[in-house]
């Protein structure tokens, strides 16, 4: 391909609204433009490298035995409201009316539809196992679309749904699902970590997340450093740790505390280290009241206490409903006393049985705080965000917590849609039994972005051969360098099945060395009139930036062999 005649508008600099990396990159990289809040154009070149994550994803999908097909972007309510998710998916659900009133939506997910789609279908157990998949568009309103791609309201995807007949098959299809993902994502040229995850609206008691390693990822896991035990933050398991408090103390103690709302605060105000305060954190599930109780220090895990309660929505109250539950303003509620319907209590929580927290009184705490004496508690949980100081829950090593970005996700779904919308078969002897699901979703232009967070550098992007549009980047650096540049350009394509880009535009030679660089092509050639007089051709190793010159003569043995060489040092 000629870059006169394609598409591919670069720019030096990215706009102020480009906050992350590959945001920045893929702007000026004429890869992705911008068309209205967290909805984008996908440029000739984002396109292409988009397409090519699309054929290892559907090469990895057929050969695991799944089957693609295409399903409409515009779902009816009804079905939603089959499954119950119409209610609860949440205002990331674009609902719409159409001219005959009935209610719709935009497909963030299609459970819904491939569910309906099969119990249509499948009448026998002989039409099972089945596993399909798609690739296409998704729309998703989300409250506060940022990073381009990586947290757009539009976006393309991959997901795909096993039919199985029981709980052992649907193990199977599960595992080839992950077996799939792990290696599609292994050819791409990723680094990622497969960790055990929650599953959130999608439904399903077990899923995993496939997770890019980058710093600028806006998820953390929690890593083992001795064993294989990984999860994201949400899910990260905190063990008790055995120890009890046995101790005696005195009697609650009211104490002055005027305006001391935060816990930095009140630890100030009394002189106390976090850790000694005990902090109440209300909320409303599904209507009732919740009070959740951790250390000082300790973060609340809003999804572990729903999972708890296995409540569809969690919200915190609002300071009306504060002041109502706890008699107090925000920042001076307690457990003692406290008119909850739920009260939650941290397992870190049992180790100690002196503590100072709120007296559900304006400006008001209690010291000597015994969570058994004074608010009944009796029995403690998992309910905040691990650290770095907690144990693996499974060897007991040194938790790590990276950043990832997440990629692809696997859900073991059970029978909540098949139930709830009456996905049967009958087994060999004739009995109505029902369909036992999986989904599994990449995202396809997110695969895009995290790649090019994971590799970059400050001259633009390092794209992996099996993602870059173009494998080869040749310069034509002057006009008297195009005859023999279309000649590489041409023997290329020809003998490699390479794609290969020629700069063939009338620019300086230091716009076309920054334009490659920031594009990010594994292989760079560079000819000009220097170098044909010298009678070499010089090229560059774009990851590591190493050079070499080769008699033109003897180009075709050097460029196989150097392109060998730096596939294979991408595990192409």
């Amino acid at each position: 391909m000629f870059w006169s005649r394609f598409f591919l508008p670069t720019l030096k600099e990215a706009p102020a609204e480009a906050e992350v990396v590959s945001h920045k990159l893929m702007i000026r990289a004429g890869m992705i433009r911008k068309l209205t809040s967290g909805v984008y154009n996908y440029l000739p070149y984002g396109l292409m490298a988009i397409n090519k994550v699309c054929a290892v994803v559907r090469e990895e999908m057929n050969r695991a035995g799944a089957v693609e097909l295409f399903m409409p972007t515009v779902q009816p309510a009804d079905l939603w409201r089959e499954s119950g998710r119409w209610e609860h998916y949440g205002k990331e659900l674009l609902r719409f009316t159409d001219r005959h009133q009935r209610e719709c939506c935009l497909g963030p997910t299609h459970e819904e539809v491939i569910t309906d789609l099969v119990r249509r279908e499948v009448r026998s157990y002989r039409q099972l196992p089945l596993n399909l998949y798609q690739i296409q568009t998704k729309f998703r309103d989300e409250i506060r679309p940022r990073f381009g791609l990586m947290r757009g309201r539009e976006f393309l995807m991959k997901d795909g749904y096993s039919f199985d007949r029981d709980t052992s098959g649907a193990d199977k299809s599960y595992q080839a699902m992950y077996e799939a993902y792990a290696q599609s994502f292994t050819r791409l040229g990723l680094r990622f970590r497969v960790v055990e995850a929650d599953s959130g609206a999608i439904g399903g008691k077990f899923s995993h997340e496939f997770m890019v390693l980058a710093q600028t990822g806006e998820d953390v896991i929690a890593a083992c450093s001795a064993c294989s035990y990984a999860a994201n933050l949400e899910r990260a398991e905190v063990m008790p740790s055995g120890r009890k408090a046995a101790d005696k103390v005195s009697l609650l103690e009211e104490i002055s505390t005027p305006g001391a709302h935060t816990v930095e605060e009140v630890c100030a105000f009394l002189d106390i280290a976090a850790k000694d305060l005990l902090k109440t954190v209300l909320f409303k599930a599904d209507g009732r009241t919740v009070a959740a109780l951790v250390r000082g220090d300790r973060e609340v895990n809003e999804v572990k206490i729903k999972n708890h309660l296995n409540a569809s929505v969690l919200e915190l109250l609002n300071p009306e409903e504060v002041l109502t539950v706890s008699g107090a303003p925000a920042g001076f509620a307690g457990p003692a006393g406290l008119k909850a319907d739920h009260l939650l209590a941290d397992y870190e929580l049992a180790e100690k049985n002196d503590w100072i927290a709120g007296g559900n009184k304006a400006d008001t705490h209690v010291r000597h705080l015994d969570l058994q004496r004074d608010a009944g508690v009796k029995t403690y949980m998992d309910l905040r965000l691990v650290t770095e100081e907690d144990p693996c829950p499974r060897c007991g090593g040194r938790l790590e917590l990276p950043r990832g970005i997440e990629v692809g996700h696997v859900f073991k779904l059970g029978t909540k849609y098949s139930e709830a919308m009456k996905a049967v078969y009958l087994d060999e002897n004739g009995a109505e039994k029902t369909i036992v699901m999986g989904t599994y979703g990449i995202g396809m232009s997110r695969v895009v972005a995290a790649c090019i967070e994971q590799n970059h550098d400050a001259d633009g992007m390092i794209l992996p051969p099996a993602i870059a549009p173009f494998e080869v980047h040749l310069l034509a650096l002057d006009g008297s360098a195009l005859d023999k540049a279309t000649e590489l350009h041409d023997w290329i394509r020809r003998n490699t099945g390479l794609e290969v880009l020629l700069d063939d535009r009338e620019e300086r030679p230091g716009v076309k060395f920054k334009d490659a660089d920031l594009l990010g092509a594994p292989m760079q050639i560079l000819l000009g009139a220097k170098s044909l007089g010298r009678g070499v051709v010089e090229v560059k190793n774009r990851r590591n930036g190493a050079r070499e010159e080769w008699p033109i003569e003897n180009f075709a043995a050097a460029f196989t062999a150097w392109k060998d060489k730096i596939l294979h040092e991408w595990k192409i």
